[in-house]
C-alpha cells in the first residue's frame, strides 16, 4: 500500500494523454501517423479509396460515385447530410449503409414502344327511361327513388327487352355498366306478376349463381330493395362463412329469390332436404367466366343436374364482362337458342358504324372475336416500371401521395397472394401511421388522418370479410388492399384509383380488377406496377386493344420530398436545398430504412416477411404458359425481390416448403403429379372464392394426415429414414 503511495507524485509529475501514453511519445506518433497518411496518398487510387472508407466521414472527403437515375447524371446517397450529435450520426450511419444499395445495381428501365391502338369504349348511359319498358308502376317508382336511377346504360336498354320477351341471353358488357339491373329488374318485373300470388312456402322460383360472398351480398342487396313495393317476393342468400344451421332454418320456411355461391349451394343439395327446384322459372349465372374456374366446374354439374331433374323449363342467363371459352361451353350446355347481347365500342366502326348493340343468335363470340374488352372511356389507364428494390418505396409514395396530399381519394390495392395481403397491410398499418406521443421504432411520425388501410382476402373470417366490404362501401376515402376476391363485380363506390401490384394473369382479370373504378359514368384511374423484366406485358394488353400510358418512377417518388412528408429526427434538422432527383434517393432511402428496421424489429417479423417472399414467388410461377416469357421465376434477382419486403439479405432456406411438399407426395405414390397440382390449384381456388366447404376439406385434411401417420407408426422408426432420402 506504501508503495502505491510513494508513485502518485511521479504519475503527476510526468504528464500523460487520455490513453495514459506520455505526451511527448504521443506526439511522436501523431507525427509518424501524419507521414504515414501523407505516404498513402499516394499509392493507387484503389488503396487509397480502401484506407480512406475506415475514417470518419467528417475528416475523409469522399468522392462521391456519379449514376445516372432514368438519364439524369446525380450523386449517390450519403449519409453524413444529416446534422446530427455524434453519436445519433453514428447510428444513422450503421443504419443508412444497410440500404444505401436502394439505388445500386438496378437493371436499365427500358424505353416503353407502345403500339398504337384504339381502345374499345362504350358510352354507358343512353336517353332511354325506364317507363318506356312497361313495367310495373311501384318497380319504377323504386328504381327512380331508391336506387336514383332514371335512364338505362346500353346494356340495360337491349337486355331487360330481350329478358322481359322470356329469351334465354348470354350478355357480354363493360364493367361496371349495370348488367346486376339488366337481370334483376326482368326477374323482379315477372315474380310479381304471376298470376296465382308467390308463397314464401313455394320455395325459389330465381336461382343466382355469384363467385364471391362479397358479390352474393351486393346481389342480394340491389334484389331487396327493388322488391320494396313487393313484400310477398322473399329473397335470400346462401354463402360460405355462414352457419348451415341457419341457413337450413331460411330454406325451411321458404326463399322465393336464391342467390349462392357455387360450393355453398351443392353443400345444401346433398345434405338439405328441405331445398327443392321444382318452381325455378330463372337460372342466372353472373360473372360466368369466374364461376367456371377450376374447382366450380363440378358444382355447376351438380347444380345443373339437380335443377334438370325437377324443371326442364326455366330461363337462361349468363353475364360476364368477358366472354371466354369456358362461358361458351356453359352456354352450349345451359342455354336454348339464346340471344347474345355484346355492347360494342368506338374502335369496332368497320363492324358496326353506330357504335350499337350487337344482339344476334349463335353461334356465340368469345371477347377477342368482339374487337377486344370493352373499357369505360372515362378511365385513365397507366403503367410505372420499377425495379424490383424500389418497389416497396413506389409503392408507400403512391399512397402517400394519393391518400394523403390529394382530398376525398379511395384506393384499391391488387395482391396476387393472401400472406401478401397481410404482410403489406400490418407494415403499412405500423409505418405509414403514427401514434400519439413519442413514435415507435420504425414508425413515421407524420400522422395523417386521410390514412386509412383495410384488407380483404379469402382467408378471413366472413363476419370480418362482410364487416371490411361494408366498411369501405360506405367510406369517402381509404385503402384497400385485397386479392382477385374483389376483383370480379363488386360495386365500390367513389374508388378512384386502382393498383396493380401484381400484375394479372390475364388481360380479362386485368379488365376485372381496372373494372372497380370508373363505373356508371364516373371518372377513375389505374396504376399497373411492372419489373423492367416484365415490360413487353404491354405489348400484350396492347395486342387486346387495351391502351395505357407511362408514369415514371421518379415523378412517383417525388413525393417523399414534400416539406411535410417527413418530419422525423433522420431530416429534421437537415438544411433545406432544391428538389431533385438526390434529393429524392436520400428520402427514399430513409423509408426503405424505416421499413427495414420494423420488419428487423424481431425474429417473428423476420419470418412473417420470408413466407410472404415465398408467398410471391409461389404466386410468379403459377402464371399460365402464354405469359412465361414474360413472367418466370428465372428472370427474378432474389436479393432484389427481398428488398422490397424489406429484408437486408436474400433468404436461404427458402425450399423448405418445397421440400416438405415432396416428402408429403412421396406418401401417396399412386397419385398422379398432375392430379396432386390440379387439387392443390383447386384448394387455392376454393379458400379464395368461398365455396362453403372450408370445414369439409379442413376434416379431410386431418383424415388423410391421421392415415398417413397410421402406417409410420405401425412400421416403427425404421420406417421414417425413407422420407428423408431423395435427390440432390
Amino acid at each position: 500500500m506504501a508503495a502505491a503511495v510513494c508513485s502518485l507524485p511521479d504519475l503527476a509529475a510526468a504528464p500523460r494523454t487520455f490513453s495514459g501514453r506520455p505526451r511527448a511519445q504521443a506526439g511522436q506518433q501523431a507525427k509518424a501517423t501524419k507521414r504515414k497518411y501523407q505516404a498513402s496518398s499516394e499509392a493507387s487510387p484503389a488503396k487509397r479509396r480502401n484506407k480512406a472508407s475506415f475514417f470518419p466521414a467528417k475528416n475523409t472527403s469522399v468522392k462521391e460515385t456519379q449514376r445516372t437515375f432514368k438519364g439524369n447524371t446525380q450523386k449517390a446517397f450519403s449519409p453524413k447530410k444529416y446534422s446530427l450529435s455524434t453519436n445519433d450520426r453514428n447510428q444513422e450511419e450503421k443504419r443508412c449503409i444497410k440500404t444505401s444499395s436502394l439505388f445500386k445495381n438496378n437493371p436499365e428501365i427500358p424505353e416503353l414502344h407502345r403500339p398504337v391502338v384504339k381502345q374499345v369504349q362504350e358510352k354507358v348511359f343512353t336517353s332511354a327511361a325506364f317507363h318506356e319498358l312497361g313495367l310495373h308502376p311501384h318497380l319504377i317508382s323504386t328504381i327512380n327513388t331508391v336506387l336514383k336511377m332514371s335512364s338505362m346504360t346500353r346494356v340495360q336498354k337491349q337486355t331487360i327487352p330481350a329478358l322481359l320477351e322470356g329469351r334465354d341471353a348470354l350478355v357480354r358488357s363493360q364493367t361496371g355498366s349495370g348488367k346486376t339491373l339488366a337481370y334483376c329488374i326482368p326477374v323482379v318485373q315477372s315474380l310479381q306478376g304471376v298470376q296465382s300470388k308467390i308463397q314464401r312456402s313455394d320455395g325459389p322460383y330465381a336461382l343466382v349463381l355469384v363467385p364471391t360472398r362479397e358479390l352474393a351480398l351486393q346481389s342480394f342487396d340491389t334484389i331487396q330493395k327493388l322488391l320494396k313495393p313487393f313484400t310477398w317476393i322473399v329473397p335470400g342468400v346462401l354463402m360460405g362463412g355462414e352457419k348451415r344451421k341457419s341457413e337450413k332454418a331460411r330454406l325451411r320456411k321458404g326463399i322465393n329469390i336464391l342467390i349462392s355461391t357455387p360450393g355453398r349451394l351443392v353443400d345444401h343439395i346433398k345434405s338439405t332436404k328441405n331445398i327443392h327446384f321444382n318452381r325455378i322459372r330463372w337460372l342466372i349465372f353472373d360473372e360466368a367466366d369466374r364461376i367456371l374456374d377450376l374447382g366450380f366446374e363440378k358444382d355447376i354439374t351438380v347444380i345443373l343436374n339437380a335443377v334438370n331433374a325437377e324443371c326442364q323449363k326455366r330461363q337462361n342467363v349468363l353475364l360476364s364482362a368477358t366472354l371466354t371459352e369456358g362461358v361458351t361451353r356453359l352456354a352450349d350446355i345451359s342455354l336454348h337458342n339464346p340471344v347474345t347481347i355484346a355492347v360494342l365500342g368506338e374502335s369496332c366502326d368497320q363492324c358496326n358504324p353506330k357504335g350499337k348493340v350487337v344482339q344476334e343468335v349463335s353461334p356465340l363470340q368469345t371477347g377477342d372475336k368482339l374487337g377486344g374488352f370493352a373499357i369505360p372511356g372515362s378511365l385513365d389507364q397507366h403503367v410505372a416500371l420499377v425495379p424490383s428494390k424500389l418497389r416497396l418505396v413506389s409503392l408507400a409514395a403512391f399512397i402517400l401521395q394519393k391518400c394523403k396530399f390529394e382530398k376525398d381519394q379511395k384506393m384499391i390495392i391488387f395482391f396476387s397472394s393472401c400472406e401478401l395481403v397481410e404482410f403489406h397491410y400490418n407494415l403499412f398499418l405500423q409505418t405509414l401511421l403514427s401514434s400519439p406521443g413519442a413514435p415507435a421504432l420504425g414508425q413515421l411520425p407524420s400522422a395523417s388522418a386521410r390514412l386509412k388501410f383495410l384488407r380483404l382476402h379469402g382467408n378471413m373470417e366472413q363476419e370480418e370479410r362482410t364487416a371490411v366490404f361494408q366498411e369501405f362501401s360506405h367510406s369517402k376515402r381509404g385503402v384497400l388492399l385485397c386479392t382477385d376476391v374483389a376483383a370480379r363485380g363488386l360495386d365500390l363506390p367513389q374508388v378512384t384509383w386502382i393498383v396493380q401490384y401484381n400484375a394479372p394473369s390475364s388481360p380479362a382479370e386485368y379488365i376485372h380488377r381496372i373494372g372497380r373504378t370508373a363505373r356508371i359514368g364516373c371518372h377513375g384511374s389505374s396504376l399497373l406496377i411492372l419489373a423492367p423484366s416484365e415490360a413487353e406485358y404491354v405489348n400484350s394488353l396492347a395486342s387486346h386493344k387495351i391502351n395505357i400510358s407511362e408514369i415514371k418512377v421518379e415523378d412517383i417518388l417525388s413525393v417523399l420530398t414534400r416539406d411535410d412528408c417527413f418530419q422525423g429526427r433522420l431530416w429534421r434538422n437537415q438544411k433545406s436545398h432544391a428538389v431533385g432527383p438526390q434529393h429524392i434517393r436520400e428520402q427514399a432511402t430513409v423509408l426503405q430504412t424505416i421499413f427495414e428496421d420494423y420488419v428487423h424489429s424481431s425474429e417473428k417479423r423476420v419470418s412473417w416477411a420470408k413466407k410472404a417472399l415465398q408467398s410471391f414467388i409461389r404466386a410468379y410461377a403459377t402464371y399460365p404458359r402464354e405469359l412465361k416469357h414474360i413472367f418466370h421465376v428465372r428472370f427474378l434477382h432474389l436479393g432484389h425481390v427481398a428488398k422490397s419486403f424489406g429484408l437486408r439479405d436474400a433468404p436461404q432456406n427458402l425450399n423448405v416448403s418445397a421440400i416438405k411438399k415432396k416428402k408429403a407426395n412421396q406418401k401417396r405414390p399412386d397419385l398422379p403429379k398432375k392430379t396432386q397440382s390440379k387439387r392443390h390449384l383447386a384448394e387455392i381456388l376454393r379458400s379464395e372464392y368461398s365455396s362453403g366447404l372450408e370445414a369439409s376439406v379442413a376434416k379431410v385434411k386431418k383424415q388423410d394426415k391421421r392415415r398417413a401417420r397410421q402406417p409410420a407408426l405401425q412400421h416403427g422408426p425404421a420406417s421414417t429414414p425413407r422420407l428423408a432420402v431423395g435427390k440432390n
